[in-house]
């Protein structure tokens, strides 16, 4: 194996943490309000219905392009694969009741707990899937854009 075949199998392994932080840090924005407290309610709007994108896509794309490459070459692991699956769907279920919640203009301390519901189940989700799948992405041989894979945000 070439150093630059390993570093593109390692990136994998790179990209999966990075992808997580930039969510971490989307929710994060979106817990603090947007950045202009004149246009707060428009910009909550606007970053909520954002940050439920990125996080479906990333799931969507894992669900998609990742999780089957995994599986193919680690067969052992299709139990994990269909528990972080199981979590895509539950996070999705929740993502749906947050957009529902911010477009019906609920008030700010009930968007709030939708918002730390979504937090606490993506933060123990991302963290089992790092926990179970971070050394088998450092040898993956996987041939796609991570951004397909793992969201643009």
């Amino acid at each position: 194996m070439t150093e630059s075949e390993t570093t593109r199998l390692i990136a994998w392994s790179s990209e999966l943490r990075e992808a997580h932080t930039r969510l971490r840090d989307a929710l994060a924005f979106v817990r603090a309000g947007g950045a202009d407290p004149q246009s707060a309610d428009r910009d909550l709007l606007l970053h909520c219905r954002g940050f439920c994108t990125a996080l479906d896509q990333h799931h969507r794309g894992e669900d998609r392009a990742l999780f089957p490459a995994i599986e193919a070459a680690h067969p052992e692991l299709a139990p994990v694969l269909r528990k972080l699956s199981e979590d895509h769907a539950m996070i999705d279920t929740l993502l749906t009741a947050l957009r529902g919640a911010a477009d019906g203009g609920i008030a700010r301390d009930d968007l709030d707990r939708h918002l730390d519901g979504v937090g606490a189940i993506m933060e123990s989700h991302f963290a089992f899937e790092e926990r179970q799948l971070l050394r088998v992405l450092e040898t993956l041989a996987l041939d796609a854009d991570p951004r397909d894979v793992l969201g643009r945000l």
